[in-house]
């Protein structure tokens, strides 16, 4: 039974979407007309948002201009860091930790490592920021996060040809079998590292109690070893693969805002 913080939903199914790629341009901000949708969409089902990046930088994509209204007004659930940490109708639900999971001494040793594979990595630009601690995560960049976009395009392309993520990855996977860590390519700069079953799956036990009829989700990164991947195929979601922010839109459109709806 779903909850009655849901009983002016008439339909009582969750609608989970990834960020970047999938309701965002890549750490851009989400558009006007694809909130508008997003807005009616709520007025039938429950929505959520599940992206890899922190709270902060989860909240700047859903800043609209003129709005006072933020990401935990605008979706029911937000899960930042897959669901690590993760509000619920604008209230925060209990979090968990990289750090704590891992420790310090095995950390030092991974960092370490990281950062001596970034120093004699050859690519062609390099900026700064090689490693970003969340809370229930590491994201690695070889080329840096302090980036601008154009970098990140063009290194985009650069690693499509070259292979430089799936290589470093590669390479972790094998030096740190035993940590229990998964890898998880994403967006078109970095790759996140998190304990075995902390992927975007993790969002899921936050929800479990509620008994939603059908759970959905929108990603973007819906192959193997993208970080969409775990939560589009998993048997307790129905999942959908998109190209685009646009292409989500008209999926939306389709399948839950038509006439015969």
């Amino acid at each position: 039974m779903v909850s009655s913080a849901f009983s002016d939903r008439p339909v009582k199914k969750l609608v989970l979407f990834d960020v970047d790629g999938t309701l965002t341009p890549a750490r851009q901000a989400v558009s006007l007309e694809l909130m508008e949708i997003l807005r009616a969409l709520r007025k039938r089902v429950i929505t959520g948002v599940v992206g890899g990046s922190d709270f902060v930088k989860i909240a700047e994509q859903f800043v609209l201009p003129g709005s006072t209204t933020t990401v935990v007004d605008e979706f029911d659930y937000t899960f930042a860091e897959n669901g690590l940490t993760a509000y619920k109708l604008g209230k925060a639900l209990p979090s968990q930790s990289f750090i704590k999971f891992v420790g310090e001494e095995k950390w030092k040793v991974l960092a370490n490592f990281i950062l001596h594979y970034v120093a004699d990595l050859d690519i062609p630009i390099k900026r700064g920021t090689f490693i970003e601690f969340r809370n229930g995560m590491v994201n690695v960049s070889p080329l840096g996060r302090n980036a601008t976009i154009a970098e990140r395009n063009e290194f985009e392309k650069y690693d499509k040809e070259h292979g430089v993520r799936a290589a470093f990855v590669k390479v972790l996977q094998e030096k740190f079998a035993d940590y229990g860590l998964t890898y998880s390519i994403g967006g078109k700069i970095s790759f996140d590292i998190f304990p075995n079953g902390w992927d975007k799956t993790y969002c899921l036990r936050h929800v479990e109690d509620e008994q939603f009829e059908e759970i959905h989700f929108f990603g973007d990164k819906t192959y193997k070893g993208g970080n969409d991947y775990e939560l589009y195929s998993d048997p307790r979601t129905i999942g959908h693969a998109v190209s685009s922010p646009a292409d989500t839109a008209r999926l939306l459109k389709e399948l839950f805002l038509s006439d015969s709806q």
